[in-house]
């Protein structure tokens, strides 16, 4: 595939343990290795944009879990969080015997932060995109966080994914609850919707479109890290760490900028006019803030 005829993309497809995960690559095979984990419900064509302007960076951006093409994680499982962590660790280990840039969009960068936290070994520097630290709970919500989320799951079971005519239908729906205009959200929903036949209404034999994300990734989280948990693994990066933070982005990343960012122990931070998914809607200023961080590194960028 391509995009506006100026990068090509690569599927590219990874078998883990319990499942297998699928994505693209762009760029040369030989140029320097990122490793691309988008937000919640979005998916690897987030990242296109970006790659448009990073053409000479190796990019390989995944669907984690559960997300865009990648497999669902097993019926009688659910979306932990550190699950992820395994996940792009194994990933790692398929990919490269070498350090790779970590590059993270929201959710995408908290699994990269805990990442490189817990495996230092397998990371080369860490670029967070609207992302900053953990959301994390007090430990006096224990009880409640836990209740929450077992009611949520009851919940679930009874949910029904809506159903669009065609893709372009769905687009307009994601583009009504995000910042970002209709082409962007076409690239999410190309990659994160699937056909949906209707086979209890037989006189209308056509085919609707869904959402291929797993209803349980919606879910309330069965626990939350403490602050003392997060302080613990923020503490614990070693690489050196860029935060590209949008101004009218979420308000949760601008209070953890305030709580986190001075335990960073390697940390550039920049903040860019733009709103959440800013690596889609304002990707060559982003592109251009990555570039000046990886020259700064002395790698072969």
């Amino acid at each position: 595939m391509s995009y506006s005829n100026t990068i090509e993309l690569h599927p590219v497809s990874y078998p883990l343990r319990q499942l297998t995960l699928q994505g693209w690559r762009s760029g040369p095979a030989d140029g320097p290795l990122c490793l691309c984990l988008h937000g919640w419900l979005d998916n690897a064509n987030s990242f296109i944009p970006l790659a448009k302007n990073l053409p000479h960076l190796q990019l390989i951006a995944i669907d984690l879990p559960g997300h865009g093409q990648s497999e669902h994680r097993s019926l009688d499982a659910h979306y932990h969080f550190f699950d992820w962590v395994d996940d792009m660790v194994q990933l790692l280990q398929l990919i490269s015997n070498q350090p790779v840039h970590l590059i993270g969009h929201s959710m995408g960068g908290m699994i990269a932060t805990a990442l490189a936290a817990s495996f230092p070994e397998l990371v080369n520097s860490l670029v967070l995109i609207d992302s900053i630290g953990f959301v994390t709970a007090p430990e006096s919500n224990t009880t409640e966080q836990l209740r929450k989320a077992v009611l949520s799951r009851q919940k679930r079971l009874d949910k029904r994914k809506p159903q669009y005519p065609d893709v372009a239908s769905a687009a307009a729906a994601r583009q009504a609850q995000s910042d970002f205009d209709f082409a962007t959200a076409l690239l999410l929903a190309e990659r994160g919707t699937v056909q949906h036949s209707n086979p209890g209404n037989p006189s209308n034999p056509s085919e609707k479109v869904t959402w291929s994300a797993d209803l349980r990734l919606r879910e309330v989280s069965a626990y939350r890290l403490s602050d003392a948990q997060a302080l613990q693994l923020i503490s614990s990066v070693q690489a050196p760490t860029f935060a590209i933070l949008a101004k009218q982005g979420i308000e949760l990343m601008q209070q953890n900028r305030q709580r986190w960012q001075s335990h960073y122990r390697y940390l550039q931070l920049v903040e860019l006019d733009a709103g959440h998914h800013l690596h889609m809607t304002h990707s060559n200023d982003v592109a251009l803030q990555m570039m000046t961080f990886l020259a700064s590194l002395k790698t072969k960028c």
